[in-house]
């Protein structure tokens, strides 16, 4: 049985209004996927900002197999001591543990982590939905993208893009909104895979987002009105009848495989 280390990478109180609107946390979320594929998994979860004691948990990093690490509403720009404190845990991951998962935050928090730099993305935004991420070349040979179709929509939640990939970096896919949706690069003995969207979520949960957020995506100006929001909405049911499970979370089972060669 694998032991892998899953890292929450919402605040304690965004987690708790998330349950009190009847929302899966992240971590819940992963978890689900998770057992779609396997049940010969020992999961342990942490949440970095807002664990008191996140620092005992170091020199225990070297006794897991694989780490994922998953989404969050924080920007990494912001650096505020909880985001300070999920660098700095990721720094150590990237010493200790040979084989990650990072998924859309915690893609980000890895790149940081590793001398790349995130921005406000210039080009848009995804809420609720990516499209037409394409996979270039480097990608259809990597273990990450086996079997997956070439061009493909999915779940996405974002603002922010990878502007500078750390150094060897290996560029697997991109779209017209984000350049890096798809990376691989290595810190020591550490092979991170990294992903902007969200496999391991489905679109209803993104719906669900979507309405709990509407206030402060209105105010951000992500959308323009109610009309637009509904319109939106209706576009990613819409995609949803598309979509298939398996495939939507094909990578997910690619790094399971992975997780699995030794």
């Amino acid at each position: 049985m694998k032991k892998i280390l899953i890292v929450e990478g919402n605040l304690r109180e965004e987690n708790q209004s998330f349950s009190a609107a009847g929302i899966q946390t992240h971590t819940e979320s992963l978890k689900d996927s998770l057992a779609y594929f396997t049940d010969k998994l020992e999961n342990h979860v942490v949440n970095p900002s807002s664990d008191e004691n996140i620092n005992n948990n170091i020199d225990a990093l070297e006794s897991y197999d694989g780490l994922i690490w998953g989404g969050s509403s924080l920007n990494i720009y912001n650096n505020t001591p909880e985001i300070i404190r999920q660098i700095e845990f990721m720094k150590e991951c990237q010493k200790k543990i040979k084989k990650i998962l990072a998924i859309c935050w915690g893609m980000q928090v890895a790149v940081t982590a590793a001398g790349g730099e995130v921005k406000k993305a210039t080009k848009g935004s995804h809420r609720g939905i990516a499209s037409n991420i394409e996979i270039n070349e480097n990608g259809l040979n990597h273990p990450l993208y086996k079997n997956k179709d070439k061009k493909f929509n999915t779940p996405a939640f974002n603002f922010d893009e990878v502007v500078t990939m750390p150094e060897n970096s290996i560029l697997l896919a991109s779209n017209s909104i984000n350049n890096v949706q798809g990376i691989n690069f290595k810190v020591g003995k550490c092979n991170i895979w990294g992903l902007q969207y969200h496999p391991e979520i489905t679109y209803n949960k993104m719906i669900n987002l979507i309405i709990f957020r509407k206030k402060r995506l209105l105010e951000k100006g992500a959308f323009k009105d109610d009309n637009e929001i509904d319109n939106h909405i209706k576009h990613i049911e819409i995609e949803n009848n598309k979509l298939d499970k398996a495939s939507r979370m094909k990578e997910l089972e690619n790094w399971l495989e992975y997780l699995n060669l030794e």
